[in-house]
């Protein structure tokens, strides 16, 4: 990514570093999940079982010291097998509330596509609202709050696949890969006697978090980076093998990814390779192609990084970056 060789936060450093004892390999995965959280957003991982998601979730969890919580979704999963139920206690003659697996702070939502649309609805409610409706009360979810989803991309029998709405509630959408050689054998080296999974501690606070997302919300944003930003995505509206483009809501997601990046650079400024580097990862999954673009391989992010090549950066003013 085109940051990679900048300096990193002294505190986003210390949960990378924790979080690559368990991770070989993935820095820029680790590095985008963590935008995402800082962004106070949620991903959408799309990848073959066996690559590591399960244990990059874990790993952040332990790292931040947040309460981990995870999720199977199958076929017969209902809405309240998610956000918890009322159950009336005889002896109190009373209901009391018991809460679901969402009502953590880091949740994996694992094979998403697995479960029916009602089901779905659940969790993407309380990913957009930041509560969730249970008896005709709502109840807020904790802070911070980070859903990391899995698909698999090659199993479609039995599954539902999210819509391009509810694709759109997801900050951004990744992919883990296959590790190298080299990086496959060190993982062949050092889960040969114990997983460090177990070794690992939290290194920040939940107030710690707190103050990293509050601090990338204030990140400043020239106006020629917005300007900058609104091009890539108007470009996507109009492209010849795209049938729907970015929305609005892609265009908030993709400055509050910036200035989350930034933040995670120890920057207080937005520059236009943080919008560079991101935006295929935000933007990507929110277009919609056209038939004969989808059936001939075309991939949603090569168009995002297509666009990007025609779009002129700007110079920022000078004095305009604070």
């Amino acid at each position: 990514m085109g940051a990679n060789d900048e300096k990193v936060h002294p505190s986003i450093e210390r949960v990378i570093l924790n979080i690559e004892r368990v991770m070989i390999g993935k820095r820029q995965a680790t590095m985008l999940a963590l935008t995402a959280l800082f962004a106070e957003g949620h991903v959408l991982l799309e990848d073959v079982p066996g690559v590591g998601k399960t244990m990059l979730v874990r790993a952040i969890a332990k790292s931040l010291g947040t309460e981990f919580k995870r999720i199977q979704f199958t076929p017969d999963l209902l809405p309240s097998d998610l956000t918890g139920l009322s159950v009336y206690n005889q002896k109190e003659m009373t209901f009391e509330f018991r809460p679901g697996p969402l009502m953590g702070n880091v949740v994996l939502a694992d094979e998403i596509n697995r479960t029916s649309p009602k089901t779905q609805s659940a969790l993407l409610e309380g990913m957009e609202e930041g509560s969730v409706t249970v008896d005709g009360q709502t109840r807020v979810l904790p802070k911070p709050f980070f859903v990391m989803a899995t698909q698999n991309p090659i199993e479609y029998e039995g599954t539902y696949p999210l819509p391009e709405a509810q694709l759109d509630r997801f900050l951004l959408k990744l992919k883990m890969g296959y590790p190298s050689r080299a990086e496959e054998l060190e993982v062949l080296n050092r889960l040969e006697a114990y997983h460090p999974i177990e070794t690992i501690d939290s290194v920040l606070s939940i107030e710690e978090v707190l103050e990293l997302q509050a601090a990338a919300r204030s990140v400043y944003v020239d106006e020629s980076i917005k300007n900058y930003l609104i091009d890539i995505v108007s470009r996507t509206r109009g492209h010849h093998q795209v049938y729907l483009g970015v929305s609005p809501r892609g265009s908030l997601a993709l400055l509050k990814t910036a200035q989350a990046y930034a933040m995670m650079h120890d920057r207080k400024y937005v520059v236009p390779d943080d919008v560079k580097s991101l935006a295929p990862f935000v933007l990507g999954h929110r277009l919609i192609l056209k038939p004969d673009a989808k059936y001939s391989g075309v991939k949603p992010e090569d168009i995002v990084a297509d666009i990007i090549k025609t779009v002129q950066v700007p110079v920022p003013r000078e004095g305009s970056l604070k």
